[in-house]
């Protein structure tokens, strides 16, 4: 009998991942009449190239690792969270510093240590370090980063006081406030993201489209509240490619400030006159990108 593998990221420590998961897991298990098995990655690129190589049969990939990974193979995504209301598929980032800090724009934070997550996380790092050059500081030019792995460990780094200021997903911020598992007293959040398109369910390629069609309805169907709620989820909606163009381009952008560092000063500016890049922007963008 076939065992499904499920690819879950190390946003936390692998036993909170797979603690969070079990309702998913035992759902799914009841589903499909098949054993399925939770497997949570060393590190995000673990998770995205083990579904590349066809080691999983799905995995719950953030934007920026399923932009990254589908570079190179065809994958389909399939399944998205949504939160209904007005935040629907989407979450987001925050940058957070310790509660005594001095610091109330992003750009007090110029010249100090960042505490980031993993390198091909969307919200432990690509997402903070977009908010970051929107204030003008450029990683490497204009503050440090200090890489930390995981989310929880970004925000206990914080509000420990062991670094000035940190990026981390504010839905699991907001849950380690919640439990208790970080004091919600020892640490403020200085900026909120955009919102962010939400991580997709992803299937590898090569997998049967009778088993991919049994896993969509599964989650389709989901209203199970215990799975739901690892999620925060009202659904599991339908997903497609275009949906994470809007993290495409702001990848595009930290890259341009890298290899060009002069055109942060005219990024800075246009981010200043408007909130939202031009519509023609936001499609048909080329992605040279890398994990770093």
């Amino acid at each position: 009998m076939k065992t499904i593998k499920c690819g879950l990221l190390p946003g936390e420590s692998r036993p909170v991942v797979e603690r969070i998961n079990e309702p998913l897991r035992a759902y799914l298990e009841r589903c499909l009449d098949l054993p399925v098995e939770l497997v949570v990655g060393s590190n995000y690129v673990a998770t995205g190239e083990a579904l590349r190589r066809g080691e999983l049969d799905l995995a719950y990939l953030g934007p920026v690792t399923y932009i990254l990974q589908s570079r190179q193979v065809d994958l389909e995504p399939f399944a998205r969270p949504t939160h209904g209301g007005r935040v629907g598929p989407t979450f987001q980032a925050a940058i957070i510093v310790p509660a005594d800090s001095p610091a109330r724009t992003l750009a007090d934070l110029r010249g100090g240590e960042i505490a980031l997550g993993d390198s091909a996380s969307t919200s432990g790092s690509w997402v903070p370090r977009y908010m970051l050059l929107e204030a003008g500081l450029s990683m490497e030019r204009d503050y440090v980063r200090r890489a930390l792995g995981a989310h929880d460990a970004v925000a206990a780094a914080v509000a420990g006081r062991t670094v000035p200021a940190g990026g981390l997903s504010l839905p699991i911020l907001q849950r380690l406030f919640a439990e208790g598992r970080v004091d919600p007293g020892a640490a403020r959040i200085l900026a909120e993201s955009r919102p962010i398109p939400e991580y997709l369910w992803t299937f590898r390629n090569g997998l049967s489209m009778d088993l991919r069609e049994s896993i969509r309805q599964a989650f389709v169907g989901l209203r199970d509240p215990a799975a739901l709620r690892a999620y925060r989820a009202e659904a599991f909606i339908p997903a497609v490619d275009a949906d994470v163009d809007r993290v495409r381009h702001w990848m595009e952008h930290i890259l341009q400030a890298r290899l060009d560092p002069a055109s942060l000063g005219r990024f800075a500016e246009q981010t200043a006159a408007s909130a939202n890049p031009p519509a023609t922007a936001r499609h048909g963008i080329s992605c040279r990108l890398h994990s770093s």
